[in-house]
């Protein structure tokens, strides 16, 4: 479907509304003929919370087209493991009701979304992709999803994980496994890729997800998404489960995902922000990415971290991405951060303990056991046993002294362009194979800084898979992240319509 034609059909589509409401009608989107599909579920967050907010269309429509969307394609993925049409459509008829008054709730009045299964959400089950809370339904909603219903977000719900959010493929005992729209055969990734397949099939137009090694931008990558892990201390991890604590909290990110660039520069303020519940966030200014001017800019770039080779269509991907940059007045030099082969190991070592002795016994605990064969690979090869104390406090000095490397380095640039993993989506049941293993570092090393990245879809490779880029700035400069990866974006399209659903 061309742009042209999605376009002139959306407006059709809002023509339509208009001509409903002012009949006294309900609107409800049908598919539209000319493209093959409604134009509502292909749209934005932005464009829908404009379209609600003007009356071109219902709330009550844009919903009820989603859900329709999910009825299509969601049992083909098995992406969202929690459905809330009721709640939805109620709370639908109750924006349009409270539009007609001239109330509105917030920017994102009347739009839905969905929620990764390891946040919690009021009266829905939360999982966390564990058996033992196969029934619980958590009394609040975290932080980030309160925030995001209280700007007018309306919630779809719940998607699924790899067990505790373990794992680079979304598959557990409680929900089984969930599926690429782009390739059934493969992994949408994990932990995140329950969000991503169903934004990335038109079942939701943004979603909140969670990144602690890669959990956000590796599915989006996977999935052809645009998505962003804030600097490490902007978003509060309240209601996250498991709740991060102790030295390696500083690595977990709640994060946005959607199709594109706008929903996350619109979405990321309405999340950010001190909640007196986590101690680690910071009330720092979050800039506008409209603002940043890309000419004068400094970028380094690499293709290779020097551990995992990528396809040569990725190192195409980023390299094609730099000469964007250049042409749009970027000043690109091609230079890998320093220890870039080092980021899976010092991740790895500062993330080994007990060898799994403390996670197996809390799961025990709730009632989880068996754990998923998945979760069993992950607490063998991430958390193996170490020999004693001084070997464990030494890991953690090994991480200070690579963000103090990475950091001197970004002294003289404003970003980092960079595969986001050095493979497409991978099969199913392959992420713990040493060679995909060995690719988790791209990403993992800006959980070590705590650096915004950002993550776009600029290729596709010969098996017709997404092919991303990811783009870390410097602490803080989320702007500069998002204004990047909003170019590429432009320069090359960004998400397309996945064909296996």
């Amino acid at each position: 479907m061309s742009d042209k034609i999605a376009r002139r059909d959306f407006l059709g589509t809002v023509a339509l509304a208009g001509a409903a409401a002012a009949a006294g009608q309900n609107f409800i989107a049908t598919p539209a003929k000319a493209a093959g599909e409604n134009p509502i579920i292909t749209s934005s967050a932005s464009e829908l919370a404009a379209a609600i907010r003007s009356k071109k269309l219902s709330s009550k429509a844009v919903v009820e087209a989603h859900l329709e969307q999910i009825a299509k394609v969601n049992p083909k993925l098995n992406a969202i493991v929690q459905l809330t049409a009721d709640t939805a459509r109620k709370e639908a008829d109750e924006a349009d009701a409270a539009l007609a008054r001239g109330d509105i709730k917030g920017p994102l009045h009347g739009v839905p979304m969905t929620i990764k299964d390891t946040l919690e959400t009021t009266g829905v089950i939360c999982t966390g992709g564990t058996k033992g809370r196969a029934n619980f339904v958590p009394k609040a909603d975290a932080t980030a999803v309160a925030r995001l219903r209280a700007a007018g977000a309306i919630f779809l719900g719940k998607t699924n994980v790899p067990e505790l959010a373990g794992a680079l493929e979304s598959d557990n005992l409680v929900y089984g496994r969930t599926n690429n729209p782009y390739d059934l055969a493969r992994t949408p990734g994990g932990s995140s890729g329950g969000e991503t397949a169903i934004i990335a099939a038109c079942g939701s137009p943004l979603g909140l997800g969670t990144d602690a090694g890669g959990s956000i931008r590796v599915p989006a990558h996977f999935c052809g998404l645009a998505a962003i892990k804030p600097t490490s201390g902007r978003v509060p991890r309240t209601g996250q489960f498991p709740q991060p604590m102790g030295a390696r909290a500083p690595v977990f990110h709640v994060s946005l995902v959607s199709r594109r660039v706008e929903d996350l520069a619109l979405a990321l303020p309405i999340i950010s922000g001190p909640d007196f519940r986590d101690n680690s966030i910071v009330a720092m200014p979050l800039l506008d990415p409209k603002a940043v001017t890309l000419s004068g800019l400094k970028l380094a770039f690499f293709d290779d971290d020097g551990v995992a080779t990528p396809t040569k269509e990725i190192v195409a991907a980023v390299r094609d991405s730099a000469k964007a940059f250049t042409d749009a007045g970027v000043k690109v030099e091609e230079k890998r951060t320093p220890d870039a082969e080092k980021a899976a190991t010092v991740y790895h070592d500062m993330s080994r303990g007990d060898g799994g002795a403390g996670t197996r016994a809390f799961l025990k605990s709730i009632g989880s056991d068996p754990i998923s064969p998945l979760f069993e690979k992950a607490l063998t090869y991430s958390v193996a046993a170490m020999a004693n104390t001084t070997d464990a406090l030494a890991a953690f000095v090994r991480w200070d002294l690579f963000r103090n490397s990475m950091l001197r380095f970004m002294e003289n640039y404003d970003a980092v362009l960079s595969p986001v993993a050095p493979y497409p989506a991978l099969l199913h049941g392959t992420s713990f194979d040493e060679d995909s293993r060995k690719g988790f570092g791209y990403a993992q090393m800006y959980n070590l800084t705590g650096w915004p990245t950002a993550t776009v879809r600029v290729g596709t490779s010969p098996e017709g898979l997404p092919l991303g880029v990811q783009v870390a700035a410097r602490p803080w400069r989320e702007d500069v992240a998002l204004a990047l990866v909003a170019h590429l974006e432009k320069t090359f399209g960004g998400w397309k319509m996945p064909t296996a659903v």
